[in-house]
C-alpha cells in the first residue's frame, strides 16, 4: 500500500519537496547571479537526498558542523568538505584519518593556542592540514577581530608551522535578529567588508589567502554584491522556518519542513485540541519568542500545509502538544478538530525540529511519500 499523509504514523517530519526544490533553486540562482561559489551547510537536513539535490543544483562542496557529518557524506562520495566549527585538539586524529582516506577536509581555528595545536599535530604526522581562520564580523559568536593583531598571529602560526593557510571565513549569525531588507543588506555588506578586509591584511603581510568565505541564510539572500568573496555558506534556506519568516527572507508558503500530527484529545472549556506532537517532535526552540511575531511552538496548518490563521501550537509537553486559537478560546474546537484530524505544524527552527527525527517523509506534488533517512550525533 502506498503511504500517504493519512496512513503514516505520527508525529512525522515531512519535507514538502516542491517547496524544498524551489528553495534550493532560489539560493543557487542568487549565488550564480552574484558570481560566487556556493557551499551549503548540511547540518540543517543531515540527509543525503537533500544534499544531492543541492549539489545537483550547482553547489560546490559542503559545510558540516560535526565530523560525523563529514564521515557520512564522505562515505557517500562527497569529498570537498569544510568542518566549520573550531577544531578541538582531540578531534585532530579523526580529521587526519578522513584526509588520508581521500577527503579534502578543511578545518578552522580562531586562536593562537588552537593554531599551535593544529600545526604541531600536522608536523608530527607529516600532514599539511588546510585551515581557514575564522573572523568575527558582527559580534555574534566565534572569530577574531578582522582588524586586530591576533589575526596575523594565528595566520602566521599556521603558515610558518607548515600548514596550508587557505584563507578566512565568517558567519553573520546576528542576521537572525533583523527583520528589514535595509538592515539585512547592511549586515551582508558588513559581513563581506570585514571578511575581505581580513583577507587583504593577510595578503599585505605576505600570507596566502585564496579563500574568502562568508554566509548565513539572511545575508546570502540580502547581499547586493560580494566583491572579494570567493564562496558563500548557508543552511536553513533549504527548509526555511518561522524564524526566517519573521526575519523576512521567506514567505509562509516557502517553509518546506513540517511536523505531521494527529488530534488525540480536547479540553473543550479551554479551547484546546491535544495533538501527539509535543516538544520531543517540535523541539523546545523558542526562536520566535523575541521576534516581532511569536509562534509559540509552531504554526498550525491543515494536512495540505496551508496555514490556519490564528491557530498555533501554544504549549507542549514531551509527547503532547496543545493547539490553541490566539485571542479568545475556540469554543468549537471539538467540532473544528475532531479526534483523528491530521495537521501539519511549521517549526520555529528547522534545524532543531529536524534533529528530533530519524527519518523524513519526502512528500511529492502528487501526494506520495518516500522515506529519507537522517542521522544524529557527533
Amino acid at each position: 500500500m502506498t503511504s500517504t499523509l493519512y496512513t503514516i504514523d505520527t508525529p512525522a517530519a515531512v519535507i514538502d519537496l516542491p517547496r524544498a526544490m524551489k528553495n534550493i533553486a532560489r539560493m543557487q540562482d542568487r549565488m550564480n547571479a552574484l558570481g560566487v561559489a556556493f557551499r551549503p551547510h548540511v547540518k540543517t537536513s543531515k540527509c543525503e537526498q537533500v544534499v544531492r539535490a543541492q549539489l545537483d543544483a550547482g553547489a560546490q562542496g559542503i559545510t558540516v558542523s560535526t565530523l560525523k557529518e563529514a564521515e557520512r557524506f564522505f562515505a557517500s562520495g562527497i569529498t570537498d568538505i569544510l568542518y566549520a566549527v573550531g577544531m578541538a585538539p582531540h578531534r585532530l586524529p579523526q580529521a587526519l584519518a578522513l584526509r588520508r582516506r581521500g577527503c579534502a577536509l578543511t578545518i578552522i581555528t580562531d586562536s593562537v593556542g588552537s593554531a599551535m595545536e593544529i600545526a604541531g599535530f600536522g608536523r608530527s604526522h607529516g600532514e599539511r592540514l588546510p585551515v581557514l581562520v575564522e573572523v568575527d564580523t558582527d559580534g555574534h559568536r566565534s572569530g577574531l577581530d578582522p582588524y586586530g593583531d591576533e589575526l596575523l598571529k594565528v595566520a602566521s602560526v599556521l603558515h610558518e608551522g607548515g600548514m596550508e593557510l587557505k584563507g578566512v571565513m565568517t558567519h553573520a549569525g546576528s542576521s537572525y535578529e533583523l527583520n528589514t531588507p535595509e538592515a539585512l543588506s547592511a549586515l551582508a555588506e558588513q559581513e563581506r567588508a570585514g571578511c575581505v578586509a581580513a583577507a587583504e591584511r593577510l595578503r599585505a603581510a605576505g600570507l596566502p589567502c585564496p579563500v574568502v568565505s562568508v554566509g548565513s541564510t539572511p545575508t546570502a539572500l540580502s547581499a547586493r554584491e560580494l566583491r572579494g568573496v570567493t564562496e558563500v555558506r548557508a543552511g536553513v534556506y533549504v527548509f526555511f522556518d518561522l524564524v526566517m519568516h519573521n526575519v523576512g527572507v521567506c514567505a509562509m508558503h516557502d517553509i518546506a519542513l513540517g511536523v505531521l500530527t494527529t488530534v488525540i484529545g480536547h479540553q473543550r472549556e479551554k479551547g484546546w485540541a491535544i495533538v501527539d506532537a509535543g516538544w520531543m517532535a517540535m523541539s523546545r526552540d523558542a526562536g520566535t519568542a523575541k521576534q516581532q511575531r511569536d509562534y509559540k511552538y509552531g504554526q498550525v496548518c491543515g494536512v495540505d500545509g496551508a496555514p490556519m490563521a490564528g491557530y498555533l501550537l501554544g504549549g507542549a509537553n514531551q509527547e503532547h502538544g496543545i493547539v490553541v486559537r490566539e485571542g479568545d478560546a475556540d469554543t468549537d474546537i471539538v467540532a473544528r478538530f475532531p479526534i483523528g484530524t491530521r495537521l501539519r505544524i511549521l517549526p520555529n527552527h528547522a534545524c532543531a525540529t529536524g534533529a528530533q527525527f530519524e527519518k523524513y517523509q519526502a512528500l511529492s506534488a502528487d501526494g506520495s511519500l518516500r522515506e529519507w533517512s537522517r542521522f544524529h550525533g557527533w
